[in-house]
């Protein structure tokens, strides 16, 4: 194969890379956790934290609902890395972590 090919492949993949990233970073996943629910969108954003009210939280519960928020989060963002992992894994040949 020459260099020409090659180069040509390579452009053809990467186009691919970046319209299947592009995909991820329009979708928007969300997470729950009790009360809390969270969207992120696939830039790792947070869209919308949503906290559903509840007659037995008080005040004093903030340390439960900041763990509660965090759990939700981290979902979500795992969502985004398995979507990623999914669609431009295949882009990586053997090489994780590198989206």
């Amino acid at each position: 194969m020459n260099i020409q090919a090659l180069m040509k492949q390579a452009q053809s993949l990467q186009k691919e890379m970046m319209k299947a990233k592009e995909e991820i970073d329009k979708m928007e996943f969300t997470a729950e956790s009790s009360f809390v629910t969270v969207k992120v969108n696939g830039k790792k954003e947070i869209v919308k934290v949503t906290i559903k009210p509840d007659s037995d939280f008080e005040v004093s519960d903030v340390d439960l609902l900041e763990d509660m928020v965090q759990v939700a989060v981290n979902d979500a963002l795992k969502q985004v890395d398995k979507v990623t992992e999914q669609k431009l894994g295949k882009y990586a040949n053997g090489m994780p972590g590198l989206f």
